[in-house]
């Protein structure tokens, strides 16, 4: 039982963590490159930037550390790290493990 809860948890902290991630570059598009637009500042931009970059960073460090933990296939993991890269696709990657993840783990038993 321990087993599944801190599987649950480790998928809930990336699921979260690929929300910020993905959020954060929402905020950099439609908020902060249009203001360095708009107001000629840059440091809403420098800001964003330097958040995004660290959640990015972030997201792809814990898909290879669960990836490990929970011992996914290699493609999945790879997976991960390639829609981490492409604009929103961690939103893509969290749907995979909405569908991937549930019925695998309220199958397991103690």
């Amino acid at each position: 039982m321990q087993k599944i809860n801190a599987e649950k948890a480790m998928i809930a902290y990336l699921r979260q963590l690929g929300r910020l991630e993905g959020l954060s570059l929402l905020f950099l598009l439609l908020v902060a490159m249009p203001i360095r637009a708009v107001l000629k500042d840059p440091s809403w931009v420098k800001i964003t930037g330097t958040v995004h970059g660290f959640l990015f960073l972030m997201f792809v460090f814990t898909v290879t550390s669960v990836g490990l933990e929970l011992r996914w296939p290699v493609r999945r993991v790879i997976m991960g790290w390639i829609l981490s890269s492409v604009p929103f696709g961690t939103f893509w990657f969290e749907r995979g493990l909405n569908e991937n993840t549930s019925s695998k783990a309220d199958d397991t038993t103690p």
